[in-house]
């Protein structure tokens, strides 16, 4: 396992076999601005909890935290372009390009700001960007072992990999997620040109298993987990004793963040049922 955390926080990759385990109830595949797009959603006119995925990642990776906070609160989960059966797109798979995409999307199906946006591995970059460019919008924002602004700069940078990484990267992703590889750069300058998010609650998880990582690279990817505090003043850090695949690894973590920014205290329950809407919402 240790070498697939190593691959998973180096690469951005949700390499490991846990999602292929995990499968969440209640998704449909609809058209939306004329898109086919595959989702999950569940209203109970509260502000909108948002999903979003990591790189090469699907909704089903939120399966033991969506349903429980589905319970009590409107949330919404979906397959960016390309994954699953959204259908793909054109479009450069960079932040800004995303987060409009989900930006219409929310409006499409009468999900109306502010959000509670929770972002996964790079799904935590891209909501990095749409807290920072359209705060007002926000409720708060909870980073789940996200991606770093400059992830992949200096040590982390590519051609500092080992051949094994590259080797798993070409061998392992998809062609939509390496067109997301390729964007990562752009959208963390996009993101570090915005000021940050300021006056509303940021929750930082952080994966502690892979502190213990030694080598160069590892030594790299745990200084800008430590570091992503730095970016947003005011933020709460939480260490989660998990792999880089908290949603699926420690779900009650999720689950207390987002919890506690909507201050709702009741008992957590990973795996309890939802109501998901029905397909056209």
């Amino acid at each position: 396992m240790q070498h697939k955390h190593i691959l998973a926080t180096l690469a951005l990759l949700l390499l490991e076999t846990l999602s292929a385990c995990a499968t969440l109830p209640g998704k449909v595949t609809e058209s939306v601005d004329k898109r086919r797009v595959e989702y999950v959603l569940t209203r109970h006119g509260t502000p909108p909890v948002v999903f979003e995925n990591g790189l090469d990642g699907r909704l089903d990776w939120w399966a033991e935290v969506y349903p429980v906070i589905a319970k009590e609160r409107t949330a919404f989960a979906y397959n960016r372009p390309g994954y699953g059966d959204s259908d793909r797109v054109d479009t450069p798979r960079d932040g800004m390009h995303v987060v409009e995409e989900l930006r219409s999307l929310l409006r499409g199906k009468d999900l109306k700001p502010p959000y509670v946006l929770v972002g996964h591995s790079l799904g935590g970059l891209y909501l990095q960007w749409f807290a920072r460019r359209y705060p007002d919008e926000v409720e708060a924002l909870i980073l789940v072992d996200s991606t770093h602004p400059e992830q992949l700069k200096g040590q982390g940078a590519p051609e500092h990999w080992p051949a094994w990484v590259r080797w798993g990267i070409l061998m392992l992703t998809s062609d939509m997620g390496h067109a997301e590889l390729e964007g990562i750069d752009a959208t963390g300058e996009a993101v570090l040109a915005l000021p940050t998010l300021t006056n509303k609650p940021v929750i930082i998880l952080s994966a502690a298993e892979p502190m213990s990582e030694t080598s160069d690279l590892a030594k790299d990817a745990n200084a800008k987990r430590k570091d992503l505090a730095r970016l947003y003043p005011g933020a709460t850090q939480v260490w989660v004793d998990s792999g880089h695949g908290i949603p699926l690894e420690k779900p009650e973590a999720v689950i207390e963040a987002i919890r506690s920014v909507m201050q709702v205290k009741t008992p957590i329950v990973p795996g309890a049922p939802g109501r998901p809407a029905a397909a056209g919402g």
